[in-house]
């Protein structure tokens, strides 16, 4: 089969029959596994509780973050990012270490755009401090038009970021040579809505238009599966092998993964940091290793 006319239908299709045999992660709640970290005014529940709103507008953003942090697992959220005329507006959803001077973080970062051009979603990749790790990827679809899911695999074999369950980024531990890789640190699981028209559409060029605010992006569906810290089997769980996120079928793509995720990169990618030689005059060790 080739990726031509009926692209999306075959990604459709597939995506369909991954969801249906997936292993489910833990239904979280947001008011069990959440707490609101900034602007409790601009973030709220919808739909009986089973939807949180968060509201951007010339006073304040907002955001949220797990209760608690995790090492290793696999994160997913559903959401629905701002619509419409939604340039230099930033959507994150990102697990993160909270630390001071060594910091992990994965990130997924929305960004926003003017009326009628593609969303741009940006992930980041810090590891024992050091990030700078950034690729950008044009959504092949309208995001704010309906819930997608995104999600956060996070093993000891690799990192892969998923839309709809098709994979646009790779991270391979390759600590054996010497490239630093997440491992030692849980991570909290964290969402915002903000302002960053500094940089955040045509590198700053696209200043949000206000006239359009309040703006606002809606989660749902949280599901984290993980070794939950603090708690007293933290260490023994992150190293069991046997948890299902370490199983065989995640420790690499499958071959239909691994032929969405060149489809992606040939059709959908507008920026990798391993390529810019404006940054790198040798491109970073983990790219020539082949671990983006």
């Amino acid at each position: 089969m080739k990726f031509v006319r009926n692209t999306n239908v075959f990604v459709l299709f597939y995506v369909l029959v991954v969801s249906s045999t997936i292993i489910s992660a833990k239904p979280a709640t947001f008011e069990q596994d959440f707490k609101v970290t900034w602007a409790d005014s601009h973030l709220k529940p919808i739909e009986g509780g089973k939807t949180i709103q968060l509201k951007l507008d010339q006073s304040s953003g907002c955001g949220f973050a797990s209760k608690y942090k995790y090492l290793y697992g696999r994160v997913s959220i559903k959401i629905k990012l701002v619509p419409g005329d939604s340039a230099g507006t930033v959507t994150a959803f990102y697990m993160n270490s909270d630390t001071d001077k060594i910091r992990d973080e994965l990130d997924f970062e929305f960004l926003g755009n003017r009326t009628g051009q593609p969303y741009t979603v940006q992930t980041n990749i810090y590891a024992h401090g050091k990030g700078g790790r950034e690729q950008r990827v044009n959504l092949w679809f309208d995001p704010s038009a309906a819930y997608h899911t995104y999600t956060i695999l996070w093993n000891h074999k690799h990192t892969v970021f998923y839309v709809d369950e098709v994979p646009i980024r790779v991270y391979k531990n390759n600590e054996a040579k010497g490239i630093p890789y997440p491992k030692s640190q849980p991570m909290g699981v964290f969402s915002t809505l903000w302002e960053a028209d500094n940089w955040a559409t045509r590198g700053g060029l696209e200043k949000i238009d206000w006239s359009k605010a309040p703006f606002y992006a809606y989660y749902k569906d949280f599901e984290i599966d993980g070794c939950p810290t603090p708690g007293p089997k933290t260490t023994s769980c992150a190293s069991n092998m046997g948890n299902w996120w370490e199983g065989a079928a995640y420790q690499e793509l499958t071959p239909m993964q691994a032929r969405l995720y060149r489809w992606v990169r040939q059709n959908h990618m507008i920026y990798d940091y391993c390529n810019d030689k404006s940054r790198f005059t040798v491109p970073p060790p983990e790219c020539t290793a082949a671990a983006s």
